[in-house]
């Protein structure tokens, strides 16, 4: 937990402020059990009431001191906390947009939304109790024995026979718990996995009427969750009333021994009284430390997770030294590219080579699992190649940075993604600063304004959470509206018609081809007809080219890419 400390630095004099002010209040709790006993024992008992009254008024003078010193340090604690969780969450939320799709894939979704979440939180809470409790406990702990031993040495001994018990106590509470809090992270995350995958699969789920099993599922995991929870505070619960049962004890020995040495003429009873008050405060202070011990190891495991995440050294990352294209624009070369994901028996792709240069349309086309997404996923280099070369406008992309080579390509995933808000701001996500009529152009080059036309806001419709509201051939068109409004040097449409009927299929690539013919076009999909008219088709098999070039000459050539045209097409069809 302290490597994350170093992102309090921006609040190192509010921290420096806390401390002073819960020093003064430790001093003010420390000196009001004195001024009580001297009004007992100078003041009531022998019936001063100017002394009452004036050692009265200063009680009452350090115990407002005392509470504004309380009240401005919970303020700037909860400020502090508060701020440093903001931090936390932008330093995480920053280091996962640096990841790569592999380091994704480690850590999982569901976990890095929990550790974003709620492990923030319990490092944020702890902190919180630590400026409360940490930093005052030994404060009053060390000034109350101190004090108590100058109130009474001998009676003291009855502390010096508790602490050990009660030190004891935490331990061997805070051996139990440790491992269940570290356990209890993991369970939130596992709990969370499920919810999210019944959530965003819910149209699935009820398709195949499988609700029941989903309930199983996470009744199965709320289950596990809840008895480890019930553990925790079983054992958790157990520690406050020993706490108090070792305190009410301890009070009945000082009161025993303490009457004894009353009666004796050793001690006066202002004296016992206050020694009972910073015995309480000893005790008290210990029971803080308790409730730290209680906290810190859930935070501790928090702070594990978020360190573990902080701690990763992202695989794609700019070199030193970035390059940049000058006299080259959309031009696309694979130089035997070979790529495996990791843990794989072989590679996905293999000596994959060929080019694409601006106002050419690349296809390529393969069956299921041939390679066909991972080869564009390349390209934008979401994923760094074993061996080989990709090369942009004539530069290796690992020497370009990411955010260049980016700029130079509008993406339309095969998975289509929509964010909450308006069409229009849909639409501008691919180019922030376009104006209307190239937000419109966009859509009309994407076939989307018969659609956008017939809502109710146009433009200003809203786009639920997910693109709910919105067919999918639909969200295809605003995905590749995104695209296009950004005039980017290569577009890639990765299997972006499938969702189309063929009638909307041919008009958008007819738009396209007008739009994009300054471009470098590069498509995957899944219909033959959708790649037949491009300049060069790419056929992948089992992670190999089958073959490379036109569709007539393909159909003569490569029997890969004549088993799939005839399993579409009919005869005069594969001709025309």
């Amino acid at each position: 937990m302290r490597k994350l400390f170093k992102y309090l630095k921006p609040y190192e004099m509010s921290v420096a402020v806390v401390l002073v002010l819960i020093f003064f209040q430790s001093l003010s709790d420390l000196y009001l059990p004195t001024l009580m006993s001297d009004i007992v024992n100078k003041g009531i008992f022998s019936g001063d009431t100017n002394y009452i009254i004036r050692v009265g008024g200063k009680m009452l003078l350090v115990a407002a001191v005392g509470t504004a010193c309380a009240v401005s340090a919970s303020y700037l604690s909860s400020k502090i906390s508060s701020g440093f969780g903001k931090i936390l969450r932008k330093e995480v939320f920053s280091k996962v947009e640096s990841f790569s799709l592999n380091e994704f894939n480690n850590i999982g979704t569901a976990s890095l939304i929990t550790r974003t979440t709620n492990d923030i939180t319990q490092i944020q809470q702890v902190l919180l109790i630590i400026f409360r409790m940490m930093v005052s406990a030994p404060m009053m702990c060390i000034g109350g024995i101190i004090m108590a031993v100058s109130k009474d040495a001998k009676l003291s001994l009855v502390l010096v026979a508790v602490l050990p018990i009660i030190a004891l106590l935490i331990y061997v509470i805070a051996n139990k718990g440790i491992p269940l809090f570290k356990a209890m992270q993991i369970k939130i995350d596992k709990l969370n996995l499920v919810v999210r995958e019944e959530l965003t699969g819910i149209r699935v789920i009820r398709a195949f009427n499988r609700s029941d099993h989903e309930k199983g599922r996470f009744n199965k995991a709320n289950y596990d969750l809840t008895q480890n929870a019930v553990k925790v505070n079983r054992i958790m619960a157990a520690l406050m009333p020993l706490m108090m049962l070792i305190i009410n004890f301890t009070t009945i020995a000082i009161i025993w021994f303490g009457a004894k040495r009353v009666d004796g003429g050793n001690m006066q009873i202002g004296d016992l009284m206050a020694f009972i008050q910073y015995a309480m405060q000893i005790l008290f202070s210990l029971i803080m430390v308790s409730m730290m011990f209680v906290m810190i190891p859930r935070a501790s495991a928090s702070a594990d997770r978020i360190n573990e995440v902080l701690d990763v050294n992202p695989e794609i990352k700019d070199a030193e030294a970035t390059k940049n294209a000058d006299d080259k624009k959309g031009f696309v070369e694979f130089n035997n590219v070979t790529f495996s994901y990791p843990g794989a028996e072989k590679p996905v792709i293999s000596n994959i080579s060929f080019k694409a240069k601006p106002g050419e349309t690349v296809a390529v086309i393969g069956g299921t699992g041939s390679g066909k997404s991972t080869l564009i996923n390349l390209i934008p280099r979401f994923y760094d190649i074993q061996s080989g070369s990709i090369l942009v406008d004539g530069v290796d992309i690992k020497e370009m940075s990411q955010e260049s080579l980016r700029a130079k390509i509008g993406f339309v995933p095969q998975k289509t993604v929509l964010f909450t808000g308006t069409i229009s701001e849909n639409i501008r996500y691919g180019k922030e600063d376009a104006t209307d009529d190239e937000v419109r152009h966009a859509a009309e080059t994407s076939q989307s304004m018969e659609f956008i036309e017939k809502m109710e806001d146009g433009f200003d419709s809203v786009i639920a959470q997910g693109g709910t509201n919105v067919s999918g051939g639909q969200k295809q068109r605003l995905s590749i509206a995104r695209a296009l409004v950004r005039k980017p040097e290569i577009y890639i449409f990765d299997d972006s018609f499938s969702a189309l009927d063929f009638k909307t299929d041919a008009k958008l690539r007819a738009a396209l081809k007008k739009e994009t013919k300054d471009s470098t076009m590069i498509i995957v999909a899944q219909r033959v007809s959708t790649v037949m008219d491009a300049d060069k088709i790419i056929v992948l098999d089992e992670g190999k080219v089958a073959g490379i070039g036109t569709h007539r000459e393909l159909l003569n050539t490569c029997e890969v890419y004549h088993e799939i045209v005839s399993s579409q097409l009919s005869e005069e069809e594969m001709m025309a």
